[in-house]
Parts: structure tokens; sequence; C-alpha cells
């Protein structure tokens, strides 16, 4: 793995120095979000690239992101190569096209603060005004409280100590953030903040919103089933006909 940037000396505000990995592949109109909302004194952004041909790293780089690193393509493994390199006693995952709120920093830091949580996640929110998204956003805050599952776009974020113990981030196509989820639980409690993680909902618009919900539902079960990772990833990435 090779750095754009050098390292700066992080000087924390509190106990709990975060470091947040982003992994990117071809991000460059939308890491500036991510990038921008979680700026802060004790804080360190990873910058994770899977080869981008957009000249997202530079722009990372250019953008203030403490470390800027290459991985080999695929988010699990950009996740586990960001881990590697934390320093942070919290590592939070965030992806490119998500951005946290004002005042996520300090509900983190009172929420870790408690010895028995093992990590967690934000509300999410879409960035759209359409009011189906309130309706989706109901509907995962429900899915959250019920099956305490949040996924991926929520912003996960987990003690270094305890990822490390658990052999890191699953090397998996597809599900790593629900993997994920289940090594958070086994570790301790799981924590659902208040504070909101916007994320982007061109998925959604892309392949429609009913589209995108019902493989959003078929991917959950057949993580559930424990169906073959390949054959699933291959299926979901597929755009869907419309």
């Amino acid at each position: 793995m090779s750095k754009l940037r050098p390292d700066r000396t992080l000087q924390p505000v509190s106990s709990t120095l975060v470091s947040v990995v982003i992994p990117v592949l071809d991000e460059r109109g939308e890491i500036e979000r991510s990038l921008a909302s979680t700026v802060a004194p004790g804080v360190e952004r990873i910058v994770v690239d899977g080869g981008s041909a957009d000249g997202t790293p530079r722009l990372a780089a250019s953008l203030g992101a403490e470390r800027v690193i290459e991985a080999p393509r695929g988010r699990a493994r950009q996740m586990q190569a960001g881990a590697l390199e934390a320093r942070g006693s919290v590592v939070l995952f965030l992806h490119a096209d998500t951005r946290l709120e004002p005042g996520w920093l300090e509900e983190l830091g009172g929420c870790m603060g408690d010895p028995g949580v093992s990590g967690g996640a934000f509300r999410l929110a879409f960035e759209s005004g359409r009011p189906v998204y309130r309706m989706l956003e109901a509907g995962v805050a429900l899915r959250c409280r019920a099956l305490r599952l949040p996924y991926g776009d929520q912003g996960l974020f987990v003690r270094r100590e305890l990822l490390e113990a658990a052999g890191g981030v699953p090397h998996t196509p597809i599900f790593e953030d629900l993997d994920l989820v289940q090594r958070v639980r086994r570790g301790g409690r799981l924590a659902l903040l208040r504070s909101r993680a916007w994320t982007s909902a061109r998925r959604y618009e892309s392949n429609g919103v009913v589209r995108q919900v019902a493989r959003n539902a078929v991917g959950l079960a057949a993580w559930r089933l424990d169906v073959d990772r390949e054959r699933v990833a291959a299926w979901y990435r597929a755009r869907p006909t419309r």
C-alpha cells in the first residue's frame, strides 16, 4: 500500500480517538461530503482507494484527508486495509457518499464511554426531499430497533481492540457490513445513535425505489440463509432491467 500524504500528529480532545475509514472507487463527485463532515480534532480520516481512474485519491489528499492509501479492490478488503492503518481506539467505517451531521463525534464519544458498548451505527437519512424516502427511513429505524441490524450506509463503528480480536473485517464479496455487525454484537452492546448519517439516494434513483427495496430484502434473506456469497454478489450488483 502506498501513502499519498504524510501522517499528521493527532491531538484528541478526549480519550476517544476516532479513525474514520472511507473505502472509495471512482468517488470524485462524492468524497468531499464524507471528508468535510468528519473533520474534527481527535479524528483521523483514512481514505482507502481500490484503483480509481478519476483522480479520487489525489482529490481526497487535497481536501485534507489525513491519510490516503491503496488496497486491492473490494469494499471488505479496503475496509480491512484501513482498519490495519487506524490508530484510533474506535474505527468508524463510512461510505464515500455519506456525511455525518454536526454533533456526531460528541454523541459517539459519550456512547463509547460506556464499556459495555462494543460499537454501533448512526440513524439513516437520505439526501432527497421525496416523501418515499421518509418512509424508507422509518422502515430502516424499525428494522434496527427490532433486529439490531444496521447496514453499512449508516456508518458502522467498533472498538478497535474488539475488531482486532475478532480477526478484522470479514473478507467477503458482499454483506461485509452485516457480518461486521454480528461481530460487534458478539463483543458487547450495539448502540444506535440519534445523530444522522445522510446518504445519497443514487442507487434507489438509478434502480427504482421499489426494485431496490425488493433487492435489499432478497439480499438480507440470502444472507440469513447463508447462500453462496459470490452468486449473491453477482446477482445483487447487476443493474435490474427497467
